[in-house]
């Protein structure tokens, strides 16, 4: 047979041609044949609804198990994510914790607050251990919790008070007993010996640390009640017998004084009211209750004093901490009722960045309380903050934060990070491209003559492990923008004055008074049913 014939095509019968349809419609004139194929329609239900209609339903191919965060960027489908569903219902992941890295202002707060407040639903308590803009004192009010004020002159949170630890011990027995006491000693010890190394800039030595460990025992022997660092400092100075032992001072008291000269100089700058002793140095203002929401608002610390604000942040986290320990021992006694919590660490790489050794007593502190029905949030810029230690051990601690959490939620990102990001979270390059993508400046409205909103704020990809990262937008409702609003300081009429702005149930602003900045005017009483979402920090 001949090539020609071979090539040669039986021709089609134009009767045959519209029996069957192509995969674009029926061919021929007006069959409806389409140039492209179209997407079937889409309808979602619960399986109540659709469970009828197999094979032609499907499922979302996102969780569905958790706090409703968003939507999938690439199918729509709701999203449902939180650490602690996600570890004890759906295991998911291997341990209930979560890392959120991304650029400032595209919404890292604003998925943290949705995840808190939809487990609050839940019945798991939110615990906010420092509130530095603040970005989660609204949410907490909204739902009754208790908000901690601490500054220079808004509040004192007393680093040897072992707060319901005390109380606990008493209602327990046994190893039981001994655990909550070793665990609130140990607490202070640390916390004390972070103070001194934040003022030093370097960590105490060996044998002040074990001098330390002796005197608080000392302490809690001699004193009635709580004691403060100035009893802590005055046990050191007394010079008893057993403090002197661990001392070394080998029988001579000037060899004492000698050894113990630095760390009373350190103890003596915090009782004194330096740089870091006014918060630290009186009895603690606003005890943490254990059945509600918690937030300590640090907002009042200027950004300028970063040694001050790591020492804060890394005293509510200690004090937080403590409480929780305290509140799973009566619970595992049988004495109160169990309750979970999300811890929010907002802010690490201030502490980390503070001082050498810092990065274990954060670990230290976070460790205790892995395993004990605590979900945790951390929360930071990038990865270079992380990694901007002096120390290299620290570095490689530093990066161990994200690489032990269950799960890694990632805003815009710039390029340079990947390199550093990738060490410790899998990611394809189309996954880096969304992130980098998403840190992209806000493009300009000419209709408006104002910049249109970030073109990744609220979108984040969430990782895993190795597993591919789901994009997810987070929306917020209507009664969620009221609690979301972080730049409340910034609202301005078109004279540049500060404005008064009242909410209505409708949703909708007013401007109900505006203030004078060399003369605040007397503003107008605010409509019962409004609600005020926005002042502008001066007093009215």
């Amino acid at each position: 047979m001949s090539d020609n014939k071979k090539k040669q095509k039986k021709p089609v019968d134009p009767s045959r041609r519209g029996r069957r349809p192509m995969p674009r419609g029926w061919p021929g004139p007006g069959g409806g044949y389409s140039t492209y194929l179209q997407a079937p329609p889409e309808w979602r239900g619960t399986t109540v609804q659709v469970c009828g209609m197999w094979p032609f339903s499907a499922g979302t191919g996102s969780p569905m198990v958790g706090v409703p965060i968003g939507r999938n960027i690439l199918s729509g489908a709701t999203m449902c994510c939180d650490p602690i569903s996600w570890f004890m219902r759906a295991k998911l992941i291997s341990n209930p914790s979560m890392f959120v890295l991304g650029k400032p202002g595209l919404g890292k707060s604003t998925i943290t607050r949705r995840m808190a407040l939809g487990l609050a639903g839940y019945g798991v308590q939110p615990l906010v251990l420092g509130d530095l803009k603040p970005d989660y004192k609204d949410l907490i009010e909204a739902l009754g919790g208790q908000v901690i004020q601490l500054g220079r002159g808004r509040g004192h949170l007393n680093v040897l008070d072992p707060g319901e630890s005390r109380e606990a011990a008493l209602r327990l027995t046994g190893k039981a007993r001994e655990a909550i006491q070793a665990d609130a000693h140990g607490r202070r010890q640390t916390m004390v010996s972070a103070l001194i190394a934040i003022m030093r800039n370097q960590n105490p030595n060996d044998r002040e640390e074990t001098i330390l460990d002796e005197a608080l025992k000392v302490l809690d022997e001699r004193f009635q009640g709580t004691p403060v660092l100035k009893d802590l400092l005055q046990v050191i100075q007394d010079a008893p017998d057993r403090v002197r032992n661990v001392a070394l001072d080998r029988g001579s008291l000037d060899r004492y004084r000698q050894i113990t000269e630095g760390l009373e100089a350190s103890l003596i700058g915090l009782v004194g009211g330096g740089r870091l002793g006014e918060i630290f140095s009186a009895p603690t203002d606003n005890p943490m209750q254990m059945d509600r929401p918690v937030v300590f608002d640090v907002s009042n610390v200027d950004d300028s004093e970063t040694s001050l604000q790591a020492a804060v942040l890394l005293a509510c986290w200690s004090y937080g901490f403590g409480a929780v320990a305290v509140s799973q021992a009566l619970a595992d006694a049988g004495l109160e009722p169990r309750r979970h919590y999300f811890v929010i660490l907002d802010e690490l790489w201030r502490v980390l960045r503070a001082g050498s050794g810092l990065v274990d007593r954060v670990d230290a502190l976070t460790r205790l309380n892995r395993q004990r029905g605590v979900g945790m949030a951390m929360i930071s810029h990038t990865m270079s903050d992380l990694l901007a230690l002096p120390n290299p051990e620290d570095r490689m601690k530093a990066k161990g934060f994200v690489e032990r959490s269950g799960m890694v939620i990632c805003g815009g990102l710039p390029r340079a990070e990947m390199d550093n990001l990738t060490e410790v979270v899998a990611m394809s390059m189309e996954e880096q491209n969304m992130l980098v993508g998403w840190q992209d400046p806000p493009a300009w409205d000419p209709a408006t003559g104002k910049e249109a909103a970030p073109p990744g704020r609220g979108n984040f990809l969430i990782k895993v492990g190795g597993r591919p990262g789901i994009p997810v937008h987070v929306g917020l409702t209507s009664v969620e923008r009221e609690i979301n609003d972080t730049n409340k300081l910034w609202k301005t009429g078109d004279d540049g004055k500060p404005q008064k702005v009242e909410i209505a149930p409708d949703g909708t602003e007013a401007v109900v008074g505006e203030y004078s900045l060399d003369d605040p005017a007397l503003l107008p009483p605010p409509d019962p049913t409004t609600r005020v979402v926005a002042r502008t920090g001066v007093d009215e």
